[in-house]
C-alpha cells in the first residue's frame, strides 16, 4: 500500500519511535552493507535551494543501495507548463519514491495524488516533517526519553514550528513557542494537536507566548530558527525590527536549566537569532542535529519504501 510521509501526521506514535531507534541504530554503523533499497530508483525535485535536505537524502539514498536522481526543477518540463499531474503520472513509471521541497504544500499533495509512490515532503512553506523527525531523535539521544522534556522554541511560527508541535503531541514532548505578536504558528496545527493530546488523555503542553524569557524558563531545550525564511526577503527589516528581542543569547541562555540543549535547524544567519558564543558553545548540539538528518532519513526512506 501507498505510504506518503507529507506531515508528521502521517505517522503512528509508535512509527515515530521506531524511527528514532532505527536511525540511532544505522547511525551507530549497525546494517553499514545491507542495502534494503536496492535497485530502486528515487527522484529529488527541489524548488527551493538546500544544503541538509538534499546531501542527507541523496547520500542516504545511496548508502540504502538505491539511486537518486536530482531532478532541477527548471529543467523539468514543470519550468515549459507541464502540470503537476501530468509530471506525477510520468515520474510514476520510472521511480519508486519522490522527495519535494517547495513553496506551498498544496503542490506536494497534488504530486502525491497523481504520483504511484511514495512522496515525501522535504519541505514546504507549512510543514517541514523530516527536520522533525531528526530533532526528536537528537533530544533522545542525548536526554534518553522524550515524554515530559521542556521545549523552548523561540522565534517565527514557521513550517519548522509547526512540524515541531505536531511532533511533540506525538511524543509527549511539552512545547513552548516565543514569538512576536502576529508570527505565531499555523491555527488549524495547534488547534489538531491540541485535539489529538485531548483524546490521547495525555499530559503534553502547548503554550504560545511572546515572551522569550518566560518561554526558555527551566527548558531543557531551546530551539530557533531564521527570522526571514526563503520568500520573505522582501519583509526582511519588517522582520529583523521584529523579531530583535527573540535573539538566542548568553543573557537568555542563562534563564534556562544549566545543561539545556541548544538547538538550530540551519541555516543560521549568526548574530540575528543567535549568537557566535551560543551556536559554538558548549550546549550547543546544534551540528549534531545536522547530521542526524542523515540518519532520520535514511530510517525514513527504510520505513516507506522496504516493502
Amino acid at each position: 500500500m501507498k505510504r506518503d510521509f507529507l506531515t508528521v501526521w502521517d505517522l503512528s506514535e509508535s512509527e515515530i519511535e521506531h524511527l528514532i531507534k532505527r536511525a540511532i541504530q544505522l547511525k551507530s554503523g549497525v546494517d553499514r552493507n545491507k542495502c534494503p533499497l536496492l535497485g530502486k530508483s528515487i527522484g529529488m525535485i527541489f524548488h527551493k535551494p538546500s544544503t541538509r535536505t538534499r546531501v542527507s537524502f541523496e547520500v542516504g539514498i545511496y548508502q540504502l543501495g538505491a539511486q537518486p536522481i536530482y531532478l532541477n526543477s527548471v529543467d523539468l518540463q514543470l519550468g515549459r507548463g507541464e502540470s503537476i499531474s501530468d509530471t506525477a503520472k510520468v515520474l510514476s513509471r520510472y521511480l519508486s519514491a519522490m522527495v519535494i521541497r517547495t513553496y506551498n504544500h498544496s503542490t506536494i499533495e497534488e504530486f502525491a495524488k497523481y504520483f504511484s509512490g511514495v512522496v515525501i515532503n522535504g519541505l514546504s512553506d507549512e510543514h517541514h516533517p523530516c527536520q522533525a523527525i531528526a530533532d526528536m531523535m537528537t533530544i533522545y539521544e542525548y536526554k534518553g526519553v522524550l515524554k515530559g522534556v521542556k521545549l523552548a522554541y523561540v522565534g517565527d511560527g514557521n513550517n519548522v514550528a509547526n512540524s515541531l508541535i505536531e511532533a511533540s503531541a506525538k511524543t509527549g514532548v511539552n512545547i513552548t513557542i516565543a514569538c512576536p505578536e502576529g508570527f505565531e504558528p499555523n491555527k488549524d496545527v495547534l488547534n489538531r494537536a491540541k485535539q489529538y493530546i485531548s483524546k490521547k488523555e495525555i499530559f503534553t503542553e502547548i503554550k504560545i507566548l511572546h515572551d522569550p524569557e518566560e518561554a526558555v524558563s527551566e527548558a531543557d531545550v531551546i530551539y530557533t530558527d531564521v527570522w526571514v525564511s526563503m520568500g520573505q526577503e522582501q519583509e526582511s527589516r519588517i522582520r529583523r525590527s521584529k523579531f530583535k528581542n527573540f535573539q538566542i543569547n548568553e543573557r537568555l541562555l542563562r534563564l534556562a536549566k544549566k545543561d539545556t540543549l541548544v538547538m538550530h535547524c540551519l541555516p543560521a544567519h549568526r548574530g540575528e537569532e543567535i549568537t557566535d558564543e551560543v551556536m559554538d558553545g558548549n550546549n550547543s548540539i546544534v551540528f549534531d542535529q545536522a547530521e542526524n538528518r542523515l540518519h532520520s532519513s535514511k530510517a525514513i526512506l527504510e520505513l516507506l519504501l522496504s516493502v
